[in-house]
């Protein structure tokens, strides 16, 4: 199937099916609002004193960008970082869970969603400190934290770069050193971006992400995605492809002390099941979970094991 993304409709198929996506107009539910709020002009810290509406998609300045970022249920915090082409609705089937116990922080990563897309190549330390920024201007001095794919980078970058601010890390379908030829392979996926447009790389995408019977199962969930990899932008999803091609930080993982769970779909082949052995084998104390019929975005394709791993591993260390 040929994909064509229109800013205005959405994404549409040549096959006549037709998508919505407005990526301006969006809650945490997936129903679709007016233009999404800042939380205050200005930006005040948020320390809950002042309105913040659950399931409404907000901006901080921070790090010299506009971050979008949401919050939804009480108690300790937990932040949720996505995947590259994604947003950070990507994680739907994890709220409802966190939110019953945990203060759900969101945010789209730079480049990606309502966040801004600057050009040039970013760098994962740059995505730490966009991270950081969003945690400062919300009073935020201690977090759980999960990240799938360029998320788990990110986690693995801001725990190095700032230790002892996460309570605890899962790395969900991700890797700590890529393989010699991935330079080239993100080199040549920038390249198709920039010459065909995010929609040549709807299919390629989709098809390393979920697994075939899944795919051929779940058209919604594959145009939900489609849309969100088509709606990112070329210069957001060029930089963070530059960022995430250089982590090697698999001989610096023993620097990291808190609790961690590394969770991997066991048909994930951007991420392998061996790159998730390789993490836990160099991070103190980690914990691995292999998750059965998933590829890449395991948190989608078997949300309920997915969920399970998580909130037995966050039980322990809460």
């Amino acid at each position: 199937m040929r994909w064509k993304y229109n800013r205005n409709l959405g994404l549409t198929s040549h096959y006549e099916q037709s998508l919505t996506t407005i990526a301006s107009k969006r809650s945490i539910n997936g129903s679709w609002l007016g233009e999404c709020p800042r939380s205050i002009e200005g930006h005040k810290p948020y320390n809950g004193s002042f309105d913040i509406q659950p399931g409404v998609f907000m901006k901080a300045r921070v790090n010299g960008i506009d971050l979008s970022y949401s919050i939804e249920g009480e108690g300790p915090w937990i932040t949720l970082s996505h995947s590259l082409a994604c947003d950070s609705t990507m994680w739907e089937p994890q709220v409802k869970a966190l939110s019953a116990h945990f203060k759900v922080l969101r945010f789209d990563t730079r480049g990606h969603g309502m966040s801004d897309a600057p050009s040039g190549e970013y760098t994962l330390d740059l995505l730490a400190q966009d991270l950081r920024g969003l945690y400062d201007s919300l009073g935020i001095t201690k977090s759980h934290f999960a990240g799938l794919s360029m998320g788990g980078m990110i986690g693995q970058t801001f725990a190095l770069n700032y230790p002892g601010f996460f309570q605890s890390l899962i790395l969900a379908d991700t890797t700590s050193r890529q393989a010699p030829a991935a330079p080239q392979m993100w080199a040549d996926r920038i390249a198709a971006a920039k010459a065909n447009g995010m929609s040549s790389l709807v299919e390629p995408t989709l098809g390393r992400w979920f697994t075939a019977p899944y795919r051929a199962a779940n058209p919604d969930v594959m145009a939900r995605f489609g849309a969100q990899i088509a709606a990112t932008s070329v210069a957001g999803y060029s930089g963070c492809c530059a960022a995430i091609a250089k982590i090697d930080v698999t001989d610096r993982l023993a620097q990291i002390r808190c609790p961690a769970l590394v969770i991997v779909g066991d048909q994930d082949q951007g991420t392998t099941p061996d790159q998730a052995r390789e993490i836990q084998r160099n991070l103190p104390g980690s914990q691995l979970v292999i998750l059965e019929s998933a590829a890449h975005i395991a948190n989608v394709e078997q949300p309920q094991a997915f969920n399970k791993a998580m909130l037995e591993f966050l039980k322990q260390v809460s």
